[in-house]
């Protein structure tokens, strides 16, 4: 967590403990953490005091009092369980960094999370050589069915190669069939994020531990589960929403009446997010979920990558080839300064901040559009200039 003062450090610490008790996407803590801050959060919760009291919960019926009180109570339990010096350590060793909102790598799209009846993530654990932010500036979601047919896997492998092949990251949730399919095509040309729902040292399935492994190496695994956690039926749900809110758009590829991708597609449509769908033979039970999103949620019908940048961004907008995303930076002298600052071999936020003569909070915004444009790379230190 290098680079965070006193008072960021702590609320870091106290976020990365809550996901080792707290369920991903918890709305009534994430009103909470809005509320008070999670170092009081987490002190009360490890002290045995009451919870904090927020707004959705002022009147609630005597029922629902009872319902979050044992709920509380239960995570309580769990959390004098929690030793964070040992959590983030092991979390270290396992190349595994802790990222929170206002963080330069932390994606400014899951701000959608914070709407109205949104379930706020709690912070993300992140592994891999790639920066996390300027990964998903030009994303788009490729999802679908795990129990693929060779068509689905076909369409989804050759689309995410052409998408990655012109720049495009490709997000995904890790799965074998069409996630796995759309990991390795992107991964062959360009970059991949995979969004998991458990710690990012188990790898599940573990028919794809290579694959993690090679994308770890450019691109991120991303999950809000910690190091060591085991993957649990609810999770694969709300992992969905961080798919659809990381990028501005999502592909289904194949879904069947009831696949999980038809959840992360009603995420997207909640986050008024860009929502596409492969079409396929009427013959197919696995394309059933895809007529059904062309026909009742109105989807854009996609059959390749011209079709999708098409939905997503303007063609002309299109970098000239394969490669990382390179943003046209005009640098004003205090970024430049920054850029300066900024060594080889590495270094936190807060030395950078120093010798460039900026504030912190100068310098976390400097980090983050040098970050955008290529300039810099998050590393074991901080941030260095790429090699």
């Amino acid at each position: 967590m290098a680079g965070r003062d006193g008072d960021e450090e702590a609320d870091a610490r106290a976020r990365a403990c809550l996901t080792a008790v707290v369920p991903p996407g918890e709305p009534w803590v994430g009103e909470m953490l809005a509320d008070h801050g999670a170092d009081r959060v987490w002190a009360e919760l490890t002290g045995g005091a009451p919870p904090p009291k927020v707004a959705s919960t002022t009147g609630a019926d005597p029922i629902t009092r009872d319902r979050l009180r044992r709920r509380w109570e239960r995570w309580s339990r769990r959390a004098a369980t929690v030793d964070a010096d040992a959590l983030l350590s092991a979390s270290a060793e396992a190349g595994v960094r802790f990222v929170v909102p206002g963080d330069p790598e932390w994606p400014g799209r899951l701000d959608a999370l914070d709407l109205p009846g949104g379930s706020r993530s709690h912070g993300l654990w992140v592994r891999g050589r790639g920066d996390l932010r300027n990964l998903c500036l030009r994303s788009v979601a490729v999802v679908g069915a795990r129990a693929a047919t060779a068509y689905g896997e076909h369409v989804a492998a050759e689309l995410s190669y052409d998408l990655a092949a012109r720049s495009v990251v490709v997000v995904s949730g890790g799965a074998y069939g069409i996630d796995g399919a759309a990991h390795r095509a992107a991964h062959a040309v360009g970059n991949t994020v995979v969004v998991l729902a458990c710690g990012l040292d188990v790898d599940y399935p573990k028919g794809h531990a290579g694959l993690f492994a090679d994308v770890a190496r450019s691109g991120v695994l991303v999950s809000e589960r910690p190091v060591g956690a085991a993957p649990r039926a609810p999770d694969f749900l709300v992992r969905n929403r961080l798919i659809a809110a990381l990028t501005p758009g999502t592909v289904v590829v194949e879904a069947g009446r009831r696949s999980g991708a038809l959840n992360t597609a009603s995420h997207a449509v909640e986050m008024h997010r860009t929502l596409m769908a492969v079409p396929g033979p009427v013959t197919s039970a696995m394309s059933v979920g895809c007529h059904i999103l062309l026909r009742d949620w109105q989807a854009g019908c996609v059959t390749c990558a011209d079709d999708v940048l098409a939905q997503v961004v303007p063609l002309d907008d299109e970098p000239p080839g394969p490669g990382p995303l390179r943003v046209a930076a005009d640098l004003d002298p205090g970024t430049a300064r920054v850029l300066e600052a900024v060594p080889r071999a590495g270094a936190g936020t807060a030395t950078i901040a120093a010798h460039s003569g900026a504030t912190l909070e100068q310098a976390m915004r400097s980090l983050g559009l040098l970050a955008a444009a290529g300039y810099v790379e998050r590393c074991a230190a901080g941030w260095r200039t790429p090699r």
